[in-house]
């Protein structure tokens, strides 16, 4: 895999006290800045706007830089909260929040030596030929090396962060508080359940064993798709909190941008229908839509990587999602209306103005789902029209709902996935890849 080298290293905080600490500066930092603006505003006579205040630029990167510099739980809340842009969070944080899925800085050699010597032991360094102490990723949870055996076998050794793994309860506890500081998170949101959903994400993607099992089990239903590679796992040299797999090489997704156009309509339809396996074949997602978790091997093969955010998809989801995929091809309203109450993606105590606002909004979005012909996704403004047509629905913030943690995961990886087709500017007819399943 070949990667740009991680420049920036900041040490990750271990201990509880030194990460409340961190996150009671950021806290203070926000409180200060928004008793700044309300003073000003009564100052000039104006009547205060406690979310306007809070929700500042300056506001919303103290809050994305003291997430980035913990990593871990803290970074996940925070990309988990920036999933649906308009309705679980306002734009101007959700936007921000974004940034983290791709800002992790790296930890300096002496904390990652620190960790491997505590799960490999003191004499870790004699099994490899080499070692590269410069990581070629890193994320919210750990970073990723380049290693070579003694015969002579390429690894990619996943790193799991120091003290991220022990924090998870804490960081969640802290952070809830946070994001209830007054102007942060609309009036009555409630945001429990989503707390609740990323500790138990965090404490499942902080053990690497799990990870494992994902990894066989994507590599097991891939083995037959020409399509695809799945790196094989390494057992011998993975632990709890090092996961090592075959390094494959390839470059970055990206490359296909410059490929023939057929190559890359050919690329975004597997990706597409990979997506779709997923939900009704497999039973099991992967959720992460980063484009560094896709790689293009010199063959033409992607690769597929980072298995830690997997989920299981239960049947009676799967048959739901797939009565919603037929209302939507349909175009029936009181089906789609139906179906998306049922899956939870709205409460039922709306206006009528609003249940059809929300049902013109879910006929706009799947409109390219209905296309027989190529839809060309270099030349397509369904994003920012979807952003349009939906500030109405945004604004009532006394409606504002959070939809289940696994709608917002599956919503995360069906949007990176526009996106990457967006950045690949393909065309493709999307009616006939999901006849299958419809």
């Amino acid at each position: 895999m070949r990667n740009d080298p991680i420049t920036r290293a900041r040490p990750v905080p271990q201990r509880a006290f030194a990460r409340n600490l961190r996150m009671s500066g950021v806290a203070g930092g926000i409180l200060g800045s928004t008793l700044g603006a309300l003073t000003s505003e009564l100052l000039r006579g104006r009547r205060p706007d406690i979310a306007q205040a809070a929700l500042t630029p300056a506001n919303a990167l103290r809050l994305a830089g003291g997430l980035g510099h913990l990593r871990g739980a803290a970074m996940k809340l925070g990309q988990m909260l920036s999933m649906e842009n308009g309705f679980a969070l306002p734009p101007e944080l959700a936007g921000i929040l974004g940034q983290l899925q791709a800002n992790a800085p790296a930890m300096p050699p002496k904390q990652l030596k620190s960790v491997l010597y505590s799960e490999w032991g003191p004499d870790w360094h004699r099994q490899f030929a080499r070692f590269d102490v410069q990581p070629i990723a890193a994320a919210s949870i750990g970073q990723v090396h380049h290693a070579r055996l003694r015969d002579g076998s390429d690894l990619a050794v996943k790193v799991q962060f120091p003290g991220v793994a022990e924090s998870i309860d804490s960081d969640i506890a802290t952070l809830g508080r946070l994001m209830r500081l007054p102007g942060v998170l609309p009036k009555g949101m409630e945001i429990t359940s989503l707390l609740d959903e990323a500790r138990a994400q965090l404490h499942e993607e902080a053990d690497y064993t799990r990870e494992a099992a994902a990894l066989e089990d994507f590599g097991a239903a891939m083995k037959s798709d020409e399509g695809f590679i799945v790196p094989r796992f390494h057992s011998r040299h993975s632990t709890m909190r090092i996961l090592a797999m075959d390094f494959v090489d390839s470059a970055p997704i990206e490359a296909l941008a410059d490929a023939p156009q057929e190559v890359r309509n050919l690329a975004v339809s597997r990706l597409i229908t990979l997506v779709l396996r997923e939900i009704f074949d497999l039973g099991f997602m992967q959720t992460d839509p980063n484009f560094a978790n896709y790689r293009l091997a010199p063959d033409g093969r992607i690769v597929l990587l980072d298995f830690g955010a997997t989920r299981r998809i239960a049947p009676e989801i799967a048959l739901q999602y797939q009565g919603l995929l037929r209302a939507f091809l349909a175009q029936d309203r009181s089906s789609i209306w139906q179906q998306m109450l049922s899956l939870g993606y709205f409460s039922p105590e709306q206006p009528e103005a609003r249940k059809a606002l929300i049902v013109d909004l879910a006929l706009q979005a799947s409109a390219p789902l209905r296309q027989d012909t190529p839809y060309d996704f270099a030349r397509a403004t369904l994003i920012e029209d979807l952003a349009l047509a939906g500030a109405e629905l945004g604004a009532e913030r006394e409606f504002w709902h959070v939809p289940p943690a696994d709608l917002l995961f599956m919503h995360r990886k069906i949007g990176g996935m526009f996106l990457l087709a967006q950045r690949l500017r393909a065309n493709v007819a999307l009616r006939p890849l999901l006849e299958r399943w419809a």
